[in-house]
């Protein structure tokens, strides 16, 4: 019933807001490039994007 992926080891990596969205932008590309053969890779993709925090935004002021 999982996923086929095992979580030996958990990572904590730091990173600005435009490092975060380009990993996003990354995941979101890698996303749309497989199709219904990969369930396995889109699934993990997901999860990941669950986990990445929306960038703050500067606000005008």
């Amino acid at each position: 019933m999982g996923s086929g992926f095992t979580v030996r080891n958990m990572h904590t990596i730091e990173l600005n807001d435009e490092e975060l969205r380009l990993l996003r932008s990354a995941v979101r590309s890698y996303l749309q490039a497989f199709g219904h053969n990969e369930a396995d890779l889109l699934r993990a993709a997901k999860q990941l994007m669950v986990k990445l925090p929306e960038p703050v935004t500067a606000s005008a002021g």
